[in-house]
């Protein structure tokens, strides 16, 4: 978290985090998502998250790009990945 204040500190226009909820409680990743889709929402920072908590972030994120053996296996918004349980399933298990 301290990692991301500082980051914050030089008002960046994109913002790029990898796994910031590596090695969090489940209350502190909660935490945590809810500060990144603040930073998103209220200071107009673009955030690109890399992530394998993928429910946590399909809460936060507007867009969502998936990489399978190097390439995009899927773009789209967070609701139609959402209500495709099939691709869910291919995409991240």
């Amino acid at each position: 978290m301290l990692a991301l204040s500082r980051a914050l500190i030089m008002s960046p226009k994109l913002l790029l985090m990898d796994e910031p909820s590596l090695g969090l409680s489940p209350k502190l990743v909660t935490f945590m998502m809810d500060h990144i889709r603040k930073i998103n929402h209220e200071f107009g920072v673009t955030v690109l998250i890399v992530e394998q908590k993928v429910r946590e972030v399909l809460e936060i994120c507007d867009y969502i790009y998936s990489i399978k053996l190097g390439k995009i296996a899927y773009s789209g918004t967070p609701e139609l990945l959402k209500t495709d349980k099939q691709a869910l399933k291919e995409l991240f298990l």
